[in-house]
């Protein structure tokens, strides 16, 4: 019976063991994990701590580079609100999502601390 439990999980799909992976899904189509490897959005690697607007090799909204300069940097409150709306943390940015049940939000901001940095 132990052996079937552990085979069970060991062959799930990645996402169905990890909450936070399966809701990063939906960033997953815009934003990388890898370091240098920005496409339609900025990589997210390297996220917590890093000033608004300021990864290498994205071309950030005018609204996001000035959130930046204002002092706007992404930390797990930080993202939790900008998460929640977007427009109301940083008016005018181009992200174009739009909230999610709050355990989805938690869920991705878990994820991005144990895997983007």
């Amino acid at each position: 019976m132990i052996l079937l439990i552990l085979l069970a999980v060991l062959t799930a799909p990645p996402q169905a063991r990890d909450p936070g992976e399966r809701a990063f899904q939906r960033c997953g189509g815009c934003h990388s994990l890898r370091a240098d490897d920005s496409g339609t959005a900025p990589s997210l690697h390297g996220v917590f701590g890093r000033r608004a607007g300021a990864a290498e090799g994205f071309a950030y909204s005018p609204a996001l580079r000035e959130a930046g300069r204002r002092g706007l940097t992404w930390d797990e409150a930080t993202l939790a609100r900008f998460l929640e709306d977007p427009e109301a943390v940083v008016p005018g940015t181009a992200m174009p999502y739009q909230g999610g049940p709050a355990a989805e939000r938690a869920a991705v901001i878990d994820f991005l601390r144990r895997r983007a940095n």
